[in-house]
């Protein structure tokens, strides 16, 4: 891809999972994070988050790339893949365990829908902390025993060392000349989240931060049912001292039944648009000014 060479204050980025073809909702979502960097004179970056290892697949990478050049997304310098920073999810893990606020959990879904009195966060259910509480004797009984485990953190203790958290939010339709409000992170209401999984080497929480902090994002620009996690973030930011982007948080494209466009949904695919004939560029413009294809409204901000 060709480097812009344009000063590159702003860094922005999209970051999909190579788990099937990309649909209307994520093209819409590239073009407008390439046009918020190019606006500015920065940088747009693509990351295939592909370290799921029971669904990312290495035909759907050749398809979010063959779908995104088809678009008419460009992206400056080489595509960065999770699968090759596992090291540093590695080494990430190991600061937040010398700090003493992760512990291993051995609980099953099962075991955690069954809790009667785990209350609701902005994810779903809240972890109810039964893991927290094993002496450090059991936990390394069972890991030694080999018994399937992900790493919580210690949110109660994760909050108190970090102290009140505020992050940037830039509103959404995006205006190059607004101001950043500041928002506070209440990371707390998602409870003790995962931050590496029994199946995969980190979550979604602890390899997006880490990952946008090494590519020097400066502006996230991704869904409104993210808007959550990113008070985890902002927290994760905070204890292993990593910059802090600014966010923007745009909605979401629904479609005829009024759910979110979801691959797993067969939500109307790019490659599907491109085999129909659709004119990329039209399609393009289209996405720009706020227009659908038949079936697909934007959601409420």
């Amino acid at each position: 891809m060709t480097q812009s060479t344009a000063p590159q204050h702003l860094v922005s980025r999209f970051a999909p999972s190579p788990t099937g073809r990309l649909h209307v909702g994520h093209g819409w979502s590239a073009l407008m994070a390439m046009d918020l960097a190019r606006a500015a004179g920065g940088a747009f970056r693509l990351r295939i988050e592909d370290i799921d290892g029971t669904r990312s697949r290495p035909e759907h990478v050749d398809g979010i790339v063959e779908d995104l050049r088809w678009l008419g997304v460009a992206w400056d310098g080489p595509i960065i893949f999770q699968s090759q920073r596992l090291a540093d999810y590695d080494a990430a893990l190991d600061q937040l365990r010398a700090m003493d606020l992760l512990y291993p959990c051995f609980c099953t879904r099962a075991d955690i829908q069954a809790s009667l009195t785990a209350p609701h966060g902005p994810e779903g259910p809240v972890y109810p902390g039964t893991c927290r509480a094993l002496p450090n004797a059991e936990r390394t009984q069972r890991i030694a025993a080999g018994m399937p485990h992900a790493w919580r953190i210690d949110m109660q203790a994760a909050v108190a060392r970090a102290g009140t958290l505020r992050w940037a939010a830039l509103p959404y339709p995006i205006d190059p000349d607004a101001h950043a409000i500041d928002s506070p992170a209440d990371p707390a209401a998602a409870g003790d989240v995962v931050l590496a999984r029994k199946d995969a080497p980190a979550s979604y929480h602890l390899s997006c931060t880490l990952d946008d902090a090494a590519m020097g994002v400066t502006h996230v620009l991704r869904g409104n049912d993210l808007r959550a996690a990113t008070d985890i973030h902002r927290l994760l930011q905070a204890l292993l001292d990593l910059p802090n982007p600014a966010y923007i948080h745009h909605p979401l494209l629904l479609g005829a039944d009024g759910k979110r466009l979801a691959k797993r949904d067969g939500a109307i695919a790019l490659a599907e648009l491109r085999g129909a004939g659709m004119d990329p560029q039209r399609l393009a413009d289209d996405l720009r000014a706020g227009r659908f294809p038949v079936g697909i409204t934007a959601g409420a901000a």
